[in-house]
């Protein structure tokens, strides 16, 4: 039978370097990054896009989009370059460049100097810069009030103009009414 030598030991491993510590949670799960880490991805110039584009960061485009851009709870940046045929829904929308579609703020549109936007605009605040283009309708909803026509959102009961007694005689061949005046509505009659 074979007998180990005493005197032949394998050398012992090396110490490990020394590690920070390291939590159980890192280990896990990646960091989500906080609302103070806010993310702006961009689209550069050589970028073209056809179909839809939605996302949950802030966006920089200075290429072309083609279809619909969905950006709820984001900034929208169109860069000097970029060329946009789209449908835009946006919290803010800054315009650089060339739009072409209706756009859609929940909080701002701003069409810079540099900017052209041909479509309509629906935003609570808007603001275009001299020397900007804009060729469309603007409808500035309020924040409460998204979603509501104007007519709808304040209507109020109006008086009934008040029949006079005529005091000239009527034209000839003119029509006149033999029915009893009636009291405005509201009113109780005489």
């Amino acid at each position: 039978m074979w007998k180990r030598d005493d005197n032949v030991r394998p050398a012992p491993p090396p110490p490990a370097p020394p590690t920070a510590p390291v939590s159980a949670a890192a280990d896990v799960a990646p960091r989500a990054p906080s609302y103070a880490e806010k993310t702006q991805v961009n689209i550069g110039k050589s970028v073209i896009i056809k179909g839809e584009l939605s996302g949950s960061e802030d966006l920089t485009i200075e290429g072309q989009v083609e279809g619909k851009i969905e950006l709820r709870q984001n900034v929208l940046t169109i860069g000097p370059n970029g060329k946009i045929k789209a449908q835009i829904l946006a919290k803010t929308v800054v315009v650089q460049g060339e739009v072409t579609g209706n756009v859609t703020a929940s909080e701002r549109v701003d069409i810079r100097d540099s900017g052209s936007v041909d479509g309509d605009i629906t935003s609570p605040r808007i603001a275009i810069a001299e020397g900007a283009h804009f060729r469309g309708s603007i409808d500035m909803q309020r924040a409460g009030g998204a979603g509501k026509p104007a007519a709808e959102a304040k209507a109020e009961p109006r008086a009934e103009p008040r029949a006079e007694p005529r005091t000239t005689p009527p034209a000839p061949g003119a029509v006149v009414s033999t029915a009893p005046p009636t009291a405005p509505i509201g009113q109780p009659k005489p």
